[in-house]
């Protein structure tokens, strides 16, 4: 998205901090962080970082954010301090096109937070059996986000990822997915390639690190296609 001219903040919600390590932001550069944009008053010029990519800032995360969740039960606003940060009068200054919500790989109070912040959400589903019990899980949630905190919350769409053409399971992965959520899925298909595993261990994105190979190239055809689905704003 960024390489097409939109202006794009990368919300790294994950305590895993794999957004930031892929994006080459060392640990020692994470003064602030997503942590403090939940539970601390620093001004969001403190937060939000610039990274060697044009158009592509980030607010990194650290290990921290793993004690969030605790520290948010007790908060009356515990499932909207994400939405609200992202709406501060100061986030004008930025002029940010597309802001993605980088989630952890588990239905917590902070997953719950960038489903109540965010317009959409993009749900990866790996080609593996047991990723469409997963998503059946996900899907229940959305809907109850969208009954309680946010009416407004839609499924973007299911990216399929790590796709071995060679594989059967991920013909059938596929083919069920399709037929059960139709145009929910992406055309674009993400495939399994060393180039995409090779490039976070050298802190680079893969468009970067591969221009040409063919997993930077599937997630160019995935930018653009949710760029032409999807309204302006969309997070």
């Amino acid at each position: 998205m960024a390489e097409n001219g939109k202006r794009v903040l990368i919300v790294d919600l994950d305590p895993q901090g794999n957004a930031s390590t892929g994006l080459g932001i060392d640990l020692e550069a994470r003064e602030y962080t997503t942590y403090d944009l939940l539970l601390d008053d620093v001004p969001l010029t403190d937060i939000i970082q610039k990274t060697a990519h044009e158009n592509l800032n980030i607010i990194p995360a650290t290990v921290d954010l793993s004690s969030a969740d605790l520290e948010l039960m007790s908060n009356e606003k515990r499932s909207f301090l994400l939405h609200d940060a992202l709406r501060q009068h100061a986030m004008e200054g930025f002029d940010i096109d597309v802001i993605l919500i980088d989630c952890p790989p588990s239905l917590n109070l902070l997953t719950i937070n960038a489903m109540v912040a965010a317009h959409s959400v993009l749900i990866p589903l790996q080609s593996e059996f047991f990723a469409l019990e997963g998503l059946s899980q996900l899907m229940l949630t959305v809907r109850e986000v969208r009954q309680s905190a946010n009416t407004a919350l839609r499924i973007e769409g299911v990216v399929l990822t790590m796709v071995d053409t060679r594989n059967n399971l991920s013909a059938q992965v596929e083919k069920d997915a399709r037929d059960n959520l139709g145009d929910l899925v992406f055309r674009t298909r993400i495939p399994r390639n060393v180039r995409l595993s090779e490039a976070p261990s050298y802190a680079l994105p893969v468009l970067n690190y591969d221009s040409q190979s063919k997993g930077a190239q599937a997630y160019r055809d995935l930018a653009r296609e949710l760029l032409e689905k999807s309204t302006p704003a969309a997070a």
